[in-house]
């Protein structure tokens, strides 16, 4: 069967050469009984690989069940997977079978794996490396004949460092990888899903189908599309129902399209259960962002001050609009900042007039501590206030009392 076939008979629309990759990986690895782990971002259509390996492989006639790890609660995953036994656990009434005793000689899909108990992935490492499990609150091992597909969203080397997946499940897996690429690296593509949507979505409500301006086209192309596949689908879902004018333009596209530029921030921040190890906070981040950016700003000072004081002149190369240039470097380097001491120095060519005749400054190196920082600031604040703690606090934006044990902390004779 051909990719485009295959194209046909599940539904996919595209032709970028990483999705044809993809579908080619899948039909070929088909026939064979080899475990296959999709990766991909999530709502860019993962679910529909395994369908293809399951049809196209010789297990076709056989039982395919998807299931959801992330869906289920740890508690009862196993008892969703293997199974148990009546009164194993309150509430077990009676015995039940799991996905993988039903499954037998067919296809398991096992999506958002990565989402799996440690407890459980074990279990599931037995069962690939030899088809044996125990149903919950049994003691009796049980054989089956399950190919796995196992999908995921997930950054596997990532929850691997951090204890939160199996490096032995994740190989074992892993035989053969299947990466589905997101929207955004389909940019051929977009349109046409876009288009489809549409058409499916004018038959369901019955109305006109809608169609984009050339700017809306151009907007839906370029868009980050962090929810891939879904996202597109409910936006044009919206769109369909809720626009009167059948003509989209950019404007009322961009009305629909989350700003994601906003949601990708490049400031400093900590990020949850990361904060382990560290007494940081973003203030005290952000404090750090700036004291190096002075820091460099400083040390940049001093290369060049140290550079003229060592040559002594201009290369002969800087001419015209480099010395020009140059000048302006100097000129920006004697702008005063901070504590600096100034010296004179006279740049010029071999043989010739100087040129340039300024003061240059030499910044003094300044504590970048945080500790002096918030020590200066209470002196500050004391000699304001004229030795009013009361004040001087008001004054800081802390308490009174967390005043009194900074200066206790310190030593602060005020």
């Amino acid at each position: 069967m051909t990719i485009q076939e295959i194209k046909n008979r599940f539904g996919i629309i595209g032709s970028s050469p990483s999705l044809d990759r993809a579908i080619d990986i899948a039909a070929q690895v088909a026939s064979t009984d080899l475990s296959v782990l999709i990766t991909g971002e999530s709502g860019s259509g993962k679910e529909v690989f395994p369908q293809i390996i399951h049809t196209l492989g010789s297990r076709k006639h056989g039982p395919y069940i998807a299931v959801n790890c992330g869906a289920i609660p740890e508690g009862t995953i196993d008892s969703e997977l293997f199974g148990h036994e009546k009164g194993s656990f309150t509430g077990a009434h009676e015995a039940r079978k799991g996905y993988f005793e039903v499954a037998n000689g067919g296809t398991i899909f096992l999506d958002e794996v990565a989402e799996m108990p440690m407890a459980t992935q074990a279990r599931l490492l037995r069962v690939l490396e030899s088809g044996e499990f125990i149903k919950v609150g049994s003691s009796k091992v049980l054989k089956t004949d399950v190919r796995v597909v196992a999908a995921t969203n997930v950054h596997i080397q990532q929850a691997i460092e951090k204890n939160k997946f199996r490096e032995d499940l994740y190989y074992r897996l892993n035989t053969v990888p299947i990466m589905v690429p997101p929207l955004r690296e389909r940019q051929q593509d977009i349109f046409l899903l876009m288009r489809k949507f549409a058409a499916d979505f004018a038959a369901k409500y019955r109305m006109p189908v809608i169609k984009l301006s050339p700017d809306a086209e151009q907007i839906l192309i370029n868009y980050y599309w962090q929810g891939n596949v879904r996202q597109l689908k409910n936006i044009t879902e919206q769109i369909s129902v809720i626009e009167r004018n059948r003509e989209i333009d950019g404007e009322t596209l961009k009305k629909y399209l989350p700003d994601v530029a906003s949601s990708k921030s490049n400031f400093p921040m900590v990020l949850k259960g990361e904060q382990s190890g560290s007494d940081f906070s973003e203030r005290d981040l952000l404090y750090k962002v700036l004291f190096d950016m002075k820091r460099d700003l400083s040390e940049l000072k001093k290369l060049v001050v140290d550079i003229i004081q060592h040559e002594g002149s201009l290369p002969e190369t800087f001419t015209g609009d480099n010395e020009r240039y140059l000048q302006q470097i100097y000129s920006e380097v004697n702008h005063p900042m901070g504590n600096e001491t100034s010296i004179i120095h006279t740049i010029q060519k071999p043989g010739a007039q100087p040129v340039v005749q300024q003061p240059i400054n030499l910044p003094v190196e300044e504590s970048l501590s945080l500790e002096d920082r918030e020590i200066e600031l209470i002196n500050k604040a004391l000699d304001k206030s004229k030795g009013k703690r009361k004040n001087a606090a008001k004054e800081l934006g802390i308490s009174e009392r967390t005043l009194y044990r900074k200066i206790n902390e310190y030593n602060i004779k005020k």
